[in-house]
């Protein structure tokens, strides 16, 4: 499954068309705390369970999506970070288990 449309609401939401007519919202601040990157994966593992980071606006704000082969999105930050590639099945699984 692929998306058809990729578009970010309200400077809030990513919100994603698939392929087979579903749809799926997930919330900026949750796709940033997720990042699959592997820094950011190192660094919620040095963390207890019940650390909730606190992200700024430049943080939490896309500048750019690129699609990846065709299987996942790359998402850049305004504040700079861009190396976290969300595969598609992982976007349906992030907006599935909010």
């Amino acid at each position: 499954m692929k998306p058809v449309q990729i578009k970010v609401k309200e400077k809030k939401e990513l919100c994603i068309r698939w392929s087979d007519g579903s749809e799926s919202v997930i919330p900026l601040r949750k796709l940033r705390r997720l990042c699959p990157c592997a820094t950011c994966i190192s660094e919620r593992e040095g963390h207890s369970k019940n650390y909730i980071p606190i992200f700024n606006e430049s943080q939490i704000r896309i500048a750019a999506i690129n699609e990846v082969g065709s299987y996942a999105v790359q998402i850049s930050w305004k504040d700079g970070h861009n190396t976290g590639i969300y595969e598609f099945p992982y976007l349906k699984n992030l907006a599935e288990n909010l």
